[in-house]
């Protein structure tokens, strides 16, 4: 099955979605290349950015399943289409 390589970025402003979002990302643990969360305390916020590889399918399950979090906002890029 073709795959496609996407970074999301996640904003997490409500801290008690976090343990919802880490089951989500537990969940897609198969298709992630890699994950970084800085805290950024001076504004409230958590950032994280994910490195994925897998079906833009299930790339876009996972996306929605994160955009339906309350408190959590997040971007898709996904990686440029050959042909």
């Amino acid at each position: 099955m073709e795959t496609r390589i996407a970074v999301i970025g996640i904003v997490v402003e409500e801290e008690e979605s976090v343990e919802l979002l880490n089951d989500i990302l537990h969940d897609y643990r198969n298709i992630i290349i890699g994950r970084m969360g800085i805290p950024y305390p001076q504004k409230g916020v958590c950032i994280i950015s994910i490195a994925v590889d897998g079906p833009q399918t299930v790339i876009s399950a996972l996306t929605g399943k994160i955009g339906k979090l309350k408190g959590i906002s997040s971007k898709t890029a996904y990686q440029g289409v050959s042909g």
